[in-house]
């Protein structure tokens, strides 16, 4: 069942259309960074582009949108995401990957292009899913996890299977064309919003980086190390045909049970 926006999953823990946060009293068409209460880490939109700083490989600033408690009008550039998508995009069946996603516009370096939306799932949910796939099954639920300024740590599932949008049909990339930004409206759970990591020529397939490395960073040794000594009978084979293609897509084992 398509849904442009992620909905509370099957063990309901979790509600991502609850409106939890105050809105800024800002009257302007055009919220400010030094005033706007949703800006005060910092602008995050430059022409409906992210900001990204010449120092930053990664983004990794938390992004707040201005809400629907704001006062602000529509029209307000912190709003993005929340516009949902603006590109012209077009499922297709690939050679080897099943169905893929490219765009029929040309898409400028930083602009979104669309959030992978579905059920938002608690963890126990989540773990369930995962453990009940076979080998044959596509696994969709992807696993976001952020770390907080205290040391903790955030964690998101999104399992697009049976409800989402056209996110779920992103094929993954060792070198991708978009990255994810967890993009937060109205409340704490986030839009998993997919920017363009550089100029997208129409026609171009769309695809990012399963394990969330942002615009194919090199992998560390110990990554690699991990990997070797993961039970590659388990992983799927990457089909990317990048130069620095891993072999198998990304694999998360947090979701299995220990061997």
């Amino acid at each position: 069942q398509y849904s442009p926006d992620s909905v509370a999953g099957a063990d309901g823990d979790i509600d991502p259309t609850e409106i939890t946060f105050p809105g800024c009293s800002c009257l302007t068409s055009s919220c400010e960074a030094d005033v706007c209460s949703c800006l005060c880490r910092g602008e995050n939109y430059n022409s409906l582009c992210l900001r990204l700083t010449d120092e930053e490989e990664e983004y990794t600033r938390p992004v707040f949108e201005c809400n629907a408690m704001c006062r602000c009008g529509e029209s307000c550039p912190n709003r993005v995401v929340q516009r949902g998508l603006q590109f012209r995009l077009e499922v297709f069946k690939t050679e080897k990957k099943g169905w893929g996603l490219r765009t029929l516009d040309f898409i400028a370096k930083g602009r979104f292009v669309c959030e992978y939306a579905g059920e938002v799932l608690g963890f126990s949910e989540a773990r369930r899913r995962i453990q009940a796939q076979t080998s044959k099954d596509s696994n969709y639920i992807i696993a976001v996890r952020e770390h907080l300024h205290d040391g903790q740590r955030m964690e998101t599932f999104v399992d697009p299977t049976y409800m989402g949008n056209v996110g779920r049909f992103l094929n993954h990339s060792c070198e991708p064309n978009l990255f994810m930004v967890p993009v937060r409206v109205d409340s704490m759970v986030p839009k998993l919003a997919l920017f363009a990591a550089t100029d997208i020529s129409a026609g171009e397939e769309l695809s990012y980086d399963y394990s969330g490395r942002f615009h194919n960073s090199p992998v560390t040794n110990r990554e690699q190390q991990k990997s070797l000594e993961e039970d590659n009978k388990l992983r799927k084979p990457c089909y990317c045909g990048s130069r620095t293609c891993a072999s198998f897509l990304p694999w998360d084992s947090s979701l299995f049970p220990a061997p």
